[in-house]
């Protein structure tokens, strides 16, 4: 299943190393839910970064933005703190979100399948709606690009 651009946004309800992060907690304003495969590997760290980066700017958006992967609570802690995140990041061990929103796929690795994490992100409206859909993100520029949507909301 993927979450299509002009349907409501899958709620859910995810630890995090912070406490819990829920979609429904946030109606009322934009957000933006990224997946991501795994913490501290270089393209998932340049994309954290890059959102985190922005972080200022996507609060004065009014949007929050939330990174899902299916590491554990623990996990992103330490990735927090080693790279100074800001933004919210929630743990899917069984990719229960992940298969909600259709990031969860069939890849391919030096010709073996598997499956993982399909680095997708998706722009939830304040009335829970998806507005934008990004799948199969390449994380340069992403942040940025994902900001100028959240502006145009």
């Amino acid at each position: 299943m993927t979450v299509a651009v002009g349907s409501p946004a899958p709620d859910f309800t995810l630890a995090t190393d912070q406490g819990e992060v829920s979609l429904a907690a946030l109606k009322g304003r934009p957000a933006v839910v990224y997946f991501y495969p795994k913490d501290d590997t270089s393209g998932c760290t340049r994309e954290a970064i890059g959102f985190s980066c922005l972080a200022d700017e996507f609060a004065k958006a009014g949007a929050t933005v939330i990174g899902i992967s299916p590491d554990t609570v623990e996990k992103h802690g330490k990735f927090r703190a080693k790279h100074k995140l800001t933004v919210a990041l929630g743990s899917d061990p069984e990719h229960k979100v992940a298969e909600l929103y259709g990031a969860w796929g069939e890849k391919s690795l030096y010709g073996k399948k598997y499956f993982g994490i399909v680095r997708s992100t998706f722009l939830v409206d304040a009335n829970g709606t998806v507005a934008k859909v990004w799948p199969k993100v390449k994380v340069e520029g992403h942040a940025e690009e994902v900001l100028a949507a959240v502006k145009a909301l």
